[in-house]
């Protein structure tokens, strides 16, 4: 009996031996968890972010309105000289209908197509940030400067129809704590060496 008993015991000794079939199994389960926890094999596509993820991106490019591609044909339709003239004072109205003028501030004519409309509608009107502006628009709008008492001109505007646009410097006349840039947008249009006189003004909300 105890020769039998030994004999059974040796045999599966060299049937593991032979096999492997132990050592196997563990070294299988060693690879399979090493290679399931590989920072290569986790899924970082959008449909996997986490919230956490998503918040840090809202502080960037991603969490502005998009704007629509910039129409290439549009502008280039557009007249690139003209003998118009555009003038005007640049101004806000506060709660007692007092002016409070721009004075030294930038402007700017932006021609109306697709692409700025959108822009006047989300931004200027609704509010949304968007996304910064493609820099081949810059190749079209033209800036001037007011003076100390908020006057302003363009000159040599081609004909067409723009968005005009400035801002105005305000703050404890305005009802603010502190100093804020109050941006205001109209539409003008300009034909042959028509002069335009359009103020550029708002009331303090």
């Amino acid at each position: 009996m105890f020769k039998i008993g030994t004999m059974i015991i040796m045999s599966l000794m060299a049937m593991s031996l032979f096999t492997g079939c132990v050592q196997r199994d563990i070294h299988l389960n060693k690879n399979f968890w090493a290679h399931s926890s590989s920072v290569d094999d986790v899924n970082i596509s959008d449909d996997n972010l986490t919230i956490s993820e998503m918040m840090i991106m809202e502080d960037g490019e991603e969490n502005k309105m998009a704007r629509i591609e910039f129409p290439e044909s549009e502008y280039y339709r557009l007249a690139r000289t003209g003998k118009g003239t555009v003038k005007g004072t640049i101004y806000v109205k506060d709660y007692y209908d007092r002016r409070i003028l721009g004075a030294s501030t930038r402007l700017y004519l932006n021609p109306i197509t697709s692409y700025s409309e959108q822009w006047y509608e989300e931004s200027y009107l609704g509010g949304y940030k968007m996304q910064a502006a493609d820099p081949r628009l810059f190749n079209y709008l033209k800036f001037t400067a007011s003076d100390k008492n908020g006057e302003f001109a363009f000159y040599g505007v081609p004909s067409g129809s723009y968005y005009l646009i400035g801002t105005v410097k305000c703050g404890e006349e305005c009802g603010y704590g502190s100093m804020k840039n109050i941006r205001i947008a109209t539409k003008v249009s300009v034909h042959g060496n028509q002069i335009v006189e359009q103020d550029l003004t708002r009331s303090v909300e």
